[in-house]
């Protein structure tokens, strides 16, 4: 919301008013001076004139959890267990989940409160690169790594998925790139060059990797750089 609404919305301030304030110096955002009625303020920030606070500001949450096999990524179900009963109760009502994992599938999970913050992490158009460790049912096929490369077909959506990178690790083992995120995207992909994955681990989401100390259902709140990291 821009700063010269929050002030006019406040005890019936004119915009005229506002702006008298703002050119005045009496408003501060997180403790500096600002003079710009049209700057984009979010609830995360304090808003305040002279020293009487008009928009307190709600702590932003960040947080990254080591998800465990059999837990949903979801807020709540009927039926299994979620990532959300991970984490500390009062923090719940304020969390929603930045890029999903299957039941069955481990590794890095973000968790926030922050909507444009966490879209800028998952938004398909930005082509971050999230990459995930691999096992399959059968050995993978020496062309696998081209037919990624081309992009593969997948038809009930009418697409073909941006270009991947399959990395082989071991005859049945991959490291997989992709930078869309699609519903089961990796397991999907490899059903369509004749194979499935057995078990999927991801290990990073853009400049995000998760941390080698973090033990399995685990969470912790990411550090200012990891956050600030996602421009």
């Amino acid at each position: 919301m821009k700063l010269s609404r929050i002030l006019s919305n406040e005890n019936g301030i004119s915009r005229r008013h506002a702006n008298e304030l703002l050119a005045s110096g009496r408003v501060r955002v997180d403790g500096e001076v600002c003079h710009v009625g049209a700057r984009e303020v979010t609830r995360f920030q304090q808003v305040c004139i002279d020293h009487t606070i008009i928009q307190a500001a709600t702590p932003a949450y960040y947080l990254m959890l080591h998800k465990p096999e059999g837990y949903l990524s979801a807020t709540v179900d009927d039926q299994h267990p979620t990532v959300l009963e991970l984490i500390e109760p009062a923090l719940r009502p304020h969390l929603h989940i930045g890029g999903r994992l299957d039941r069955a599938s481990t590794g890095l999970l973000i968790l926030s409160n922050d909507g444009l913050w966490s879209r800028r992490l998952t938004e398909p158009a930005i082509k971050l690169p999230k990459v995930y460790r691999v096992t399959t049912a059968e050995p993978i096929a020496p062309e696998a790594g081209k037919q990624f490369e081309q992009g593969i077909w997948f038809a009930f959506e009418q697409m073909t998925t941006s270009p991947a990178q399959l990395e082989p690790l071991g005859p049945r083992e991959a490291r997989v790139t992709i930078y869309e995120g699609r519903y089961h995207q990796v397991k999907r992909m490899f059903h369509a060059v004749g194979n499935r994955v057995t078990s999927l681990h991801r290990e990073s989401m853009g400049p995000l990797r998760l941390d080698p100390t973090l033990a399995v259902g685990h969470y912790r709140p990411l550090s200012e750089q990891e956050v600030s990291s996602i421009g």
